[in-house]
């Protein structure tokens, strides 16, 4: 059942904000086509693109990480680059190298897969460290500085980075620093059984990525993105949020607190959410819907660091810390 607060708030959606989620239903609604059986992932995924942040998907092979990614791209109409991660890869690989002409007698820069609007980092963690840095810092920076010349990458500019557990072989695990980039961590998990039958005696996935169609125009995205700032926060909302990171900071629980910027990738995250439902003011629920996805991967016991834990050890913050 739905909160007064938020049957008060619905009741007063502009009709403007309505207008604008009207093409993020059609994104949401082709999405799901696709990838069955995870309508929260989904709309999560499209909450940190909104809130203009990166998004970590950890989980087995063949789960659908990749997919998401493509229908995502193929969605939202963003030039869609593929990046497979090796440990042999060298930063170069991404961001692009200078080549010496013959012909002008002059090096010309040859620009790397990094140049694309979406990028699929796939299987991160099978780079070394100084190739995952080459990424998280044009992540960061969303520009690339090589031999002393800066070059913007493309607006937008996003990256779905894959992850495969770190108990596998072959991988090197992202340190907390870099982990702390990437604004939302979620994982797909296997599909219940009736979107799992879909998924066996349906079109392969493949084929239907081909026949996606752009549901939003290269103007919209940037708009709607601009149009989550402008999303109401109340001061009691921020007391709210502020009380969360508190608690991470003074509970024996964990072995470091969520930092500012994790408050803040909180807020655009349930900001994004809320516009999503058509809400121009975001509420409690926002913020716990968005919190597994900030906190997890920033948040880790004193007692269980365990991946598997982070899910329960969030709806166990979000129990812990009263609403105002």
């Amino acid at each position: 059942m739905r909160s007064p607060q938020r049957r008060q708030t619905e009741a007063h959606v502009p009709v403007i904000l309505r207008a604008m989620t009207t093409p993020l239903h059609s994104v949401i609604a082709q999405t799901e086509q696709v990838i069955l059986g995870k309508p929260r992932q989904i709309r999560l995924a499209l909450a940190c693109l909104l809130a203009r942040g990166h998004l970590l998907i950890e989980d087995l092979p063949g789960v659908g990480k990749t997919t998401l990614a493509h229908v995502l791209a193929k969605t939202l109409g963003l030039e869609f680059a593929r990046i497979q991660f090796t440990s042999d890869m060298l930063p170069a690989d991404i961001l692009g190298v200078s080549i010496y002409q013959r012909e002008s007698g002059e090096f010309k820069f040859h620009t790397g897969p990094i140049f694309a609007q979406m990028i699929l980092a796939d299987e991160v963690n099978r780079a070394t460290p100084k190739t995952q840095s080459a990424l998280l810092e044009a992540m960061e920076e969303r520009q690339v500085t090589l031999e002393g010349v800066t070059r913007p990458l493309p607006a937008p500019f996003f990256v779905i980075a894959t992850q495969n557990p770190s108990n596998q072989a072959g991988t090197f695990p992202l340190p907390e620093s870099q982990l702390d980039r990437f604004l939302m961590r979620i994982q797909l998990g296997y599909p219940d059984a009736q979107a799992e039958r879909g998924l066996l005696s349906g079109i392969d996935r493949r084929d239907l990525v081909t026949r996606l169609t752009p549901q939003l125009s290269p103007e919209e995205l940037p708009a709607l993105q601009q149009r989550v700032q402008t999303i109401t926060v109340a001061p009691a909302l921020l007391d709210y949020v502020q009380a969360i990171l508190q608690h991470t900071r003074e509970s024996d629980r964990y072995l470091h607190g969520l930092s500012p910027r994790a408050g803040l990738a909180l807020l655009a995250a349930a900001r994004a959410w809320a516009m999503l439902d058509g809400r121009d003011a975001v509420i409690p629920e926002d913020v716990q819907a968005v919190l597994p996805g900030v906190a997890s991967h920033r948040l880790q016991r004193m007692q269980s660091p365990l991946a598997q834990d982070r899910e329960q050890m969030v709806q166990e913050l979000i129990k812990a810390v009263a609403i105002p």
